[in-house]
């Protein structure tokens, strides 16, 4: 009779055991993380910054003349040109990213994690379109650099620039939303 009790008792242990085990590896599952915001981390989830226009922004030419006005989102900060057009998935050609340097000097831009291939515009101190890179390459992380100094670097949507016909010696002016 002792040795049928005992025998129980280690019936009940292993399968009290067996269930805790069961509920731990299950507790993913079970019980799901409620947040519905996505991580930047979690590669299973789709995550794409949304457009936040901060201001507009205007492609003159020579004679400054408008040729195009865009939104703009602006980069102004560290963090912000760091994250720049990286993870977005479309960029329509009435809007952009305008990169506000510290400096004015030679800049150097790259590809990575950026999903869409861009128009990747560098512009000096005077507001003077030095360089143009057409049609960047997603997800490169080949360097695309100005050769000239650059205060400000705008990027578009690949395309941009044979649409409108923005092209070096052109001129941009901006101004942030009140």
């Amino acid at each position: 009779m002792a040795d049928k009790k005992k025998n129980i008792r280690a019936i009940i242990i292993v399968s009290v055991l067996i269930i805790a085990i069961g509920l731990y590896l299950l507790k993913p599952v079970l019980f799901k993380s409620r947040s519905s915001a996505p991580k930047k981390s979690d590669k299973s989830i789709t995550w794409e910054p949304q457009f936040h226009k901060e201001g507009s922004l205007v492609f003159l030419n020579a004679e400054k003349d408008t040729i195009r006005q865009v939104d703009i989102e602006i980069a102004d900060n560290t963090q912000e040109s760091t994250q720049g057009m990286m993870f977005r998935t479309s960029m329509p050609y009435d809007r952009a990213m305008l990169f506000i340097m510290q400096y004015e000097r030679e800049q150097s831009f790259w590809m990575r994690n950026t999903k869409i291939s861009l128009d990747i515009i560098y512009v000096n101190g005077n507001k003077e379109i030095v360089t143009i890179y057409k049609h960047t390459q997603p997800y490169s992380q080949s360097p695309i650099p100005s050769f000239k100094k650059a205060k400000y670097v705008v990027e578009t949507s690949a395309g941009f620039c044979d649409k409108f016909g923005i092209e070096e010696g052109n001129f941009i002016e901006f101004a942030r939303v009140e």
